[in-house]
């Protein structure tokens, strides 16, 4: 029988930015369809294990009336036996936005599953959702200073309340105290002030190790080991450098057909991309013979899915010379562009300077070199962790709909998200940033079309895709886009100013 979820519960305190799934972008979007409904959700996940995580439902139809939810471990027979759902509270301006909060109470691989009631009829939708303790939170230094302070007066009132007892204890009222009783409250007063110290000690002994214990069930990241082989070939090590002892490095299933997905792009000017698919050569290593590459650093981020629907994502490095590679084949994309800035923030920040009301949207278009070319319908200015769908579309070198658009890797397109300074990528799909593997775990009854396209219908492939998402926090982010039509893959590169 499957794991039903890694760990247990976690009696701590944590604060630190994800490193998991998505580094650095902690939050969970993703679009579906419960039933006749389309559902735009934003999961926040607790920071800590246990923790509360917090769930906003937005429908893009009529007839949504309430929505219930409900945390379910993602695999395993508890998955079957869900506990009683908590009705989300419908918007007093909004009838179309709904929140909730859920306790999510171990770590591991869960599901907040969603159920949808209105004048069409009922629905289900299920976001995989992974839970784990990221950190320890330190004391802040005024509440430390505060109770130390506390401490110290309980301590000298502990001392002095001993004192005095042995002192006058048996003392009529008003009566004198005698020498000899004066020195035994001394006596007492230092044993115990000796034995509160000691406790004091003792206890500040017993937190630190509690506190180290709790530390190794702390989310701890896989690490990958880079290096370039003869003839081009990139081998990957897998390392676990220590978390909870159910995780493995020979349990990766199928997420888009492969068991991982591999983003390299050159560093720092962010100019050259690959999206590959290493092969499984043994437990923890995988491999592949690269393409052409242009010699450089390159950033590696490698997606995996565990079985029980578990995804992360791996960090590492690698210094490349010239790679004169194979050619590209199957789904491997490369896609190059000119390092360069945009000005959207400065035009982004003059008007909210001089209290301006931007254009609904702009316009950035890359051109490709075939001729063809992508447009993303861009919002004049992009706040943090404001959840939006980012558009995108691919024209012909006429700037028509190409006739012979086509699925990437079963999807409309892929997105990379991908911040200057390193601290964000998250690899985004037209149903979020759910791991595909994962959400087909939490969605087995879902045809795979509604998974490709949610919302449309499959008779004819439109030119334009939408990802669902949230940037994490403010500053510079990279985009790298792929759509397919026939047998190529193009990929587009755009920049984005994201404000506070």
């Amino acid at each position: 029988m499957k794991r039903l979820w890694w760990g247990v519960a976690l009696l701590v305190l944590c604060w630190a930015p994800m490193a998991h799934a998505h580094v650095g972008s902690p939050d969970i979007y993703a679009e579906g369809q419960a039933g006749p409904y389309k559902l735009f959700v934003v999961v926040r996940p607790p920071l800590v294990i246990p923790g509360v995580a917090d769930v906003e439902v937005r429908s893009e139809g009529a007839g949504l009336e309430s929505v219930a939810i409900t945390p379910v471990p993602l695999t395993g027979e508890a998955s079957k036996h869900p506990p009683v759902p908590e009705a989300m509270v419908e918007s007093k301006d909004d009838r179309a936005f709904f929140t909730g909060h859920l306790w999510m109470m171990a770590t591991g691989s869960w599901q907040i599953r969603l159920m949808a009631h209105g004048s069409q009829g009922d629905g289900v939708l299920s976001i995989p959702v992974p839970a784990r303790a990221l950190g320890t939170r330190p004391m802040p230094a005024g509440l430390g200073l505060m109770l130390a302070g506390l401490g110290v007066l309980l301590l000298i009132g502990m001392v002095g309340i001993v004192g005095a007892a042995a002192r006058e204890a048996k003392l009529p009222a008003g009566a004198a105290v005698p020498e000899g009783n004066r020195r035994r409250g001394y006596v007492a007063m230092g044993i115990t002030l000796a034995l509160l110290v000691t406790g004091v000690v003792l206890g500040n002994a017993w937190w630190k190790a509690e506190a180290a214990n709790y530390a190794n069930y702390v989310y701890k990241p896989l690490g990958m080991a880079a290096t370039l082989g003869a003839g081009g070939v990139l081998e990957l090590k897998l390392e676990d450098p220590g978390w909870l002892s159910e995780r493995k490095l020979d349990d990766f299933i199928p997420d888009h057909d492969h068991l991982m997905h591999l983003y390299a792009i050159r560093w720092p000017a962010m100019d050259v991309v690959a999206h590959l698919h290493p092969e499984q050569v043994g437990t923890g290593e995988f491999r592949l013979v690269l393409p052409s590459l242009p010699a450089g650093q390159y950033h590696l981020y490698a997606d995996v899915v565990h079985e029980n629907g578990f995804p992360e994502t791996i960090v590492g490095q690698v210094e490349l010379p010239l790679v004169a590679g194979r050619a590209l084949s199957g789904d491997d994309a490369v896609g190059t562009a000119e390092a360069g800035s945009s000005v959207e923030d400065a035009i982004c920040r003059q008007n909210a300077l001089a209290d301006v009301t931007p254009a609904p949207d702009t316009q950035q278009r890359f051109e490709l070199a075939d001729g063809y070319a992508m447009i993303w319908k861009k919002p004049s200015c992009l706040h943090a962790r404001v959840p939006l769908e980012v558009q995108f579309e691919l024209v012909d070198p006429k700037g028509k709909a190409p006739k012979d658009m086509a699925l990437y890797m079963g999807m409309l397109g892929h997105a990379a998200f991908v911040k200057t300074d390193g601290t964000v990528f998250a690899h985004i799909h037209p149903t979020g940033t759910m791991s595909m593997a994962a959400f087909m775990l939490a969605n087995p009854q879902a045809p795979m079309k509604e998974m490709a396209m949610p919302g449309m219908a499959m008779d004819a492939l439109p030119n334009g895709v939408g990802f669902p998402y949230g940037f994490p926090s403010a500053g510079r982010y990279r985009i790298f886009v792929q759509m397919k039509h026939g047998t190529t893959v193009e990929t587009g590169v755009f920049d984005a100013a994201v404000e506070p």
